[in-house]
């Protein structure tokens, strides 16, 4: 992929390279014959070309990642103010489940029509989602814009991925995409601060009114500075694949959400029915399909396999905690929306730092699999140890549980994309990015709507039994301050009651995901590939070797 009136600088091959590697390395200088963009498996800009052309993606990501964090430290003051705690799990919930199904048909379609238009298009309805939520009387509508966010979301993220992947060799991948990261970390790490201010002072819609700024620079940012690149191939989208998925996926989510809340039991099986069906028509809708949204032989290559399927895992116990810690937080120790968010710091400090040291580890060895079952390892530890937490707890014992938690994804999350992506032909780095990132959302929605149904269904009981005189569906941390102390005890303990044994669940869930990395085979990346070809950033044949 090539700016306007630039073109990648390729690096000359080595005194001892093949004639093969000399003529891949040459010819990565421009376009394949079929006309596709040039990856990153064959060019390098520099530095300053690669910060200046990143930049405005980064921002969008920055974006995406304010409208999850921001809402985090606001969601109790939120749902009292609209009443709506029966349907808290679904402000968050409506906004993965959407970007779940809209990642796959983005990173398709940018692998069609170019990484550019379907960019654009995704910030676009970013802002839009921002601007319904700011305007948003009730929480039906609230839902709603959370939905329109998460179409937009689930693009960029994916497509932020493998713009990386076009412009970076492989073994130089992991710590460029931990500095597009580092936006996404910028994002947890303000985010929770800004939602905590916004909801003291001028109020919780100013977490969406402020993104449209952020937003409006995203956009105009990447529609000058984004390459101009061609599609890498012509096709139509496979919109049955996208329906058929959809249903799929939406029933179940539907399922596994509400099938604690009391659906009836012809309502559950109608879910389940549909779940199963809409899987079915998609593996052969998927077989048949000429460019197919979820290319299947994908899933058979055993490092994609176990990569996804462990990154999903972690994604649900990561995504069902953090989700709902900061309305823990302020139930049950008593904290303000800001001191919450800085308790939530810890937890984004640890990611950080981890994140930026596995790049490093990854960049210098070439080696990717440790570190996500180190990483896996560290979040189960500090699961099993958030499990013990009470309402007494201090604040520093949380703080160093959730930096542990933080430490042990750091570890993994960007680890995992770059192991996926080295096991992929060039042509199709879009579509892998996107497949793991739409299993990765799948773990995010499950560990949204599990842990959020869990835990609502459990806390309506416990309220019922501990404080069966306190309004639960209007409560808000300011009134949970302002109940006598012996009632405010009481709704901690039952806000604790409810969350706290979900750690304990989620540490078989994060080990599985420890044992299924064991699997995937150990090697350095950008030695192989599966289209043969070699590895051009090195140098070398597609076996490794030196000759």
């Amino acid at each position: 992929m090539a700016a306007r009136g630039y073109r990648p600088k390729v690096p000359p091959p080595p005194d001892d390279a093949s004639p093969s590697a000399v003529a891949a390395t040459a010819a990565a200088a421009g376009a394949d014959p079929a006309g596709a963009e040039p990856t990153g498996a064959g060019s390098s800009p520099s530095r300053r070309r690669l910060l200046l052309v990143l930049s405005a993606p980064a921002s969008a990501l920055l974006l995406g990642e304010l409208n999850q964090s921001v809402l985090a430290t606001a969601l109790p003051t939120v749902v009292g103010e609209l009443e709506g705690l029966d349907r808290l799990l679904w402000v968050n919930t409506g906004y993965v489940l959407a970007g779940t199904v809209a990642m796959p048909v983005a990173g398709r379609l940018g692998d069609l029509l170019g990484r550019r238009p379907v960019f654009l298009v995704s910030v676009a309805v970013l802002l839009l989602g921002s601007v319904l939520g700011g305007l948003a009387p009730t929480m039906e509508w609230l839902i709603a814009a959370r939905a329109v966010q998460g179409v937009g979301g689930g693009g960029l993220l994916v497509l932020v991925q493998a713009l990386v992947a076009d412009l970076v060799p492989v073994r130089r991948r992991a710590p460029v995409m931990s500095g597009v990261g580092a936006a996404f970390a910028l994002g947890a790490l303000l985010g929770p601060l800004l939602g905590g201010w916004l909801t003291e002072t001028v109020g919780w819609r100013w977490a969406f009114w402020m993104n449209v700024p952020v937003g409006l620079f995203a956009l105009v940012g990447s529609a000058l500075l984004l390459p101009r690149g061609r599609p890498r191939r012509h096709g139509p989208l496979d919109v049955t694949g996208v329906v058929t998925l959809s249903l799929a996926t939406t029933a179940a989510v539907l399922l596994v959400s509400g099938g604690t809340g009391g659906w009836a039991p012809g309502v559950v099986g109608l879910l389940l029915v549909a779940a199963v069906g809409g899987t079915v028509a998609f593996v052969l809708v998927e077989r048949r399909a000429t460019e197919p949204l979820i290319p299947l032989h994908l899933l058979t290559d055993r490092t994609v396999a176990l990569a996804v399927a462990a990154g999903a895992l972690v994604a649900v116990a990561m995504f069902g905690t953090i989700s709902y810690l900061p309305t823990y937080l302020q139930m049950v120790g008593g904290l303000s929306p800001v001191r919450a968010g800085l308790v939530m710091l810890a937890l984004v400090t640890g990611l950080g730092l981890a994140t930026v040291v596995a790049a490093q580890v990854v960049a210098r060895t070439g080696r990717a699999r440790g570190l996500p079952v180190l990483g896996a390892l560290l979040c189960a530890t500090a699961l099993a140890l958030m499990a013990g937490l009470t309402p007494g707890s201090s604040l520093v014992l949380t703080g160093g549980y959730l930096f542990l938690l933080g430490v042990g994804i750091g570890c993994s999350w960007d680890v995992l994309v770059v192991l996926v992506q080295d096991a992929a032909p060039d042509r199709e780095v879009g579509t892998v990015t996107a497949v793991n990132g739409f299993f990765r959302e799948v773990g995010v929605l499950a560990g949204t709507a599990v842990v959020g149904s869990v835990f609502t269904a459990r806390l309506q009981g416990q309220l019922a039994q501990r404080a069966p005189d306190v309004g639960a569906a209007r409560l808000t941390p300011e009134q949970v301050a302002g109940l006598p102390p012996e009632v405010a005890g009481q709704v901690a303990a039952a806000y604790a009651g409810a969350f706290t044994p979900v750690f304990a669940g989620l540490v078989p869930v994060v080990l599985l995901g420890g044992v299924l990395l064991l699997m995937v085979r150990s090697g350095r990346l950008g030695a192989t590939g599966r289209t043969g070809a070699p590895d051009r950033a090195a140098g070398r044949p597609a076996d490794g070797s030196t000759r």
